[in-house]
Formats: structure tokens, C-alpha cells, sequence
């Protein structure tokens, strides 16, 4: 049980710290940069995170699964968290499939305001997800 927790605790970390960070600190420090150099570190650093985002996913639904079986009938605040988790999991599928694909396409092709317009979908998504994020947390924290 304490190994399920704490992957599932380290997934949380990952995925939430890391949009925190970009939404945060990376974002508003990359602004004063011209979109020929902001928007392909972006596209980059995105590009890394979010696969470290696909290995925290699995990380979050395998211990969170496990952790239900071993503890038997859930509460509310766990269908709860599974459920936002979930809509988070779609947020970050859509990402994947959709703004980022046109944000490296744009970045490939020099199309700024392609990119850009991507890149702007992929900030309001993440912010999204962000406040699920710490919603999700506040709920694991101070609903049991």
C-alpha cells in the first residue's frame, strides 16, 4: 500500500508541479522573447514534459487502481478524484493529438501565428488542468 501511494503521490508531483512550473515560472519568463525563439523552446520543452506526463498518467491510474482494491469500497472524495483525474487525462490526451501537433508543425514550417495560436490552446489547457490538478489535491488532503 505505502509503494502505491507514494507512485501515486510522485505522479501527481510530476504532472501538477510541472504545470505549475509552466504556467508559472516558464511561461512569463519566455514572453519577452520574439516567437522565432520562444515558440520552438516551447514546442521542445513541451515535448519532453508531456511525455514525462504519459509515464506519470500510468503511474497515477496503476497505484490508484491498486489502491482501491486493497482498501476495499471507495468514498465519495475517491470517485470524486478518479473522475476529475480522468477529465484531466482527456485534457492531456487532447493536447497530445491536437494544439501540439499544430504547435510542432507550425514550428517546423516557421508559421508563427500558427504556432502561437497552439500554443496559446495549450496554455489554456494546461491552466485548466492545473486548477483540476490542485483541486484534485486539495480534495485527497482535506476530504478524508
Amino acid at each position: 500500500m505505502q509503494f502505491a501511494r507514494w507512485l501515486h503521490v510522485m505522479g501527481v508531483v510530476v504532472w501538477v508541479g510541472g504545470m505549475f512550473f509552466a504556467h508559472m515560472a516558464l511561461r512569463p519568463a519566455v514572453q519577452s522573447l520574439a516567437p522565432p525563439e520562444r515558440l520552438p523552446l516551447l514546442a521542445s520543452t513541451l515535448s519532453r514534459f508531456l511525455a514525462w506526463v504519459a509515464v506519470a498518467i500510468v503511474a497515477i491510474l496503476a497505484s490508484g487502481v491498486a489502491m482501491m482494491a486493497m482498501l476495499g469500497p471507495a468514498g465519495l472524495y475517491v470517485h470524486a478524484m478518479t473522475a476529475v483525474g480522468l477529465a484531466m487525462t482527456a485534457i492531456y490526451a487532447y493536447i497530445v493529438a491536437v494544439p501540439l501537433r499544430i504547435l510542432r508543425g507550425g514550428v517546423g514550417a516557421r508559421d508563427w501565428p500558427r504556432a502561437g495560436a497552439a500554443m496559446l490552446r495549450i496554455r489554456q489547457l494546461v491552466a485548466v488542468n492545473l486548477v483540476l490538478g490542485i483541486a484534485v489535491i486539495a480534495t485527497a488532503y482535506l476530504a478524508r
